[in-house]
């Protein structure tokens, strides 16, 4: 894949995930990218399992390299000055105030090199009432209005993944792509702010602008039902999923992939106004004949059909499809120490050419000895401006 932003050199000292995911959607598109951690601990999501190599760690830093500093320690402050000025991005995400007690806040950092772009994420903004709290991502999204409409009222409990943190890194990725453009003009740096509670109110815009445009609060059912989105459980005790949408056709088809033609006639499924005031009675009739054969069964029927389906894969299916085998979604890259890497690759093309390669996630302090001999040689050469465009 042609590597747009090589050249690029960022800076990341984030840790779990928003930080990290921020440096990885960077060095996938071919950024240099060098991550800056603890001695000794590194980030903290390295241990969650696996000794320092955890699959959390691994998700989100890959194609990255690792050196540890301490930047409280003088010496190892002097390399982390020397990287900074050699820099076009910085990114982290600690709470307001805990960069300038680790020597790395933004009018320290954008000193030493005026075209830095300097990327702070927090949790709810470097400034009001809320600033100082802790945030993670169930708390981002409960603050935003998304975690009401994602939350089953007859089982109410946290579900699926880390959304918020990784939302939040792709908007501060997209921040530092247009600041980095925006600098090509102007060669002035930037400062760029992403809280996840801005991030996730703006993902959430749907919810916002039914309640300002009709006044209406959406809940867990208000999409699907509108949408009308369906699961099903087959025979066999696989489940798919239906998204029929507003065309007829689509209803149309349904009827006939389920042999039951007359459905559409019943005065309550009519038209789509009645479908979606009527979607638990549909549910129920629905999910009834859908028990009757096995997802293949169905998957067939309803590909025949045109019928807006999938099968509900886990992650050890989701890959194997034939569509997502056909489009290389699995890359790997070989680590001396760790092994196999296995990951999906970055889903953007450029003329036609994906990410095929891949560097595995690095382990703690990894490329010490080839950081230092970069920057010794750029010292030697006259340091860098902050690097170009």
């Amino acid at each position: 894949m042609i590597k747009v932003l090589d050249g690029i050199k960022v800076i990341d000292q984030g840790t779990f995930i928003t930080g990290p995911a921020t440096g990885m959607l960077l060095a996938d598109l071919g950024a240099e990218v060098i991550k800056v951690e603890q001695p000794g601990k590194g980030d903290p999501f390295r241990a969650f399992k696996n000794g320092l190599y955890s699959p959390h760690f691994q998700t989100y830093n890959r194609n990255k390299q690792s050196i540890a500093l301490d930047t409280r320690d003088p010496a190892d402050l002097a390399t982390f000055d020397a990287l900074i000025e050699a820099a076009d991005v910085y990114i982290q995400n600690f709470r307001p105030g805990a960069a300038d007690r680790l020597n790395a806040g933004a009018d320290r950092l954008r000193q030493i090199n005026p075209r830095l772009i300097y990327c702070a994420i927090s949790g709810f903004g470097s400034t009001g009432p809320a600033a100082h709290r802790p945030a993670y991502d169930s708390v981002a999204q409960a603050a935003s209005g998304l975690l009401q409409l994602l939350v089953n009222p007859g089982n109410p409990r946290v579900t699926g993944p880390a959304l918020a943190d990784a939302i939040t890194g792709m908007y501060a990725a997209q921040g530092i792509m247009g600041a980095l453009l925006e600098r090509s003009r102007s060669g002035h740096g930037h400062k760029v702010e992403v809280s996840m509670l801005e991030a996730m109110c703006h993902f959430n815009l749907d919810a916002f602008t039914h309640f300002y445009s009709m006044g209406e609060v959406m809940g867990p059912y208000s999409r699907p039902r509108v949408s009308q989105s369906y699961v099903f459980e087959c025979a066999d005790e696989k489940w798919i999923a239906l998204h029929m949408s507003s065309p007829l056709k689509f209803w149309d088809g349904l009827a006939r992939a389920i042999a039951q033609p007359a459905l559409l006639e019943d005065p309550r499924f009519a038209d789509r106004s009645g479908r979606i005031e009527h979607q638990e009675d549909l549910i129920e009739i629905l999910g009834g004949i859908f028990r009757k054969h096995d997802r293949t069964y169905w998957c067939r029927a309803l590909e025949e059909q045109d019928v807006p389906y999938s099968p509900m894969y886990d992650a050890s299916e989701a890959l194997r499809d034939p569509q997502a085998l056909h489009l290389g979604l699995t890359v790997t890259g070989e680590h001396a120490t760790m092994g196999t890497f296995r990951t999906v690759r970055c889903p953007i093309s450029f003329d036609g050419e994906r990410m095929r390669e891949v560097e595995p996630p690095p382990l703690l302090d990894e490329q010490r000895d080839q950081i230092l001999a970069g920057l010794a040689k750029a010292g030697s050469g006259g340091r860098g401006s902050g690097g170009r465009g």
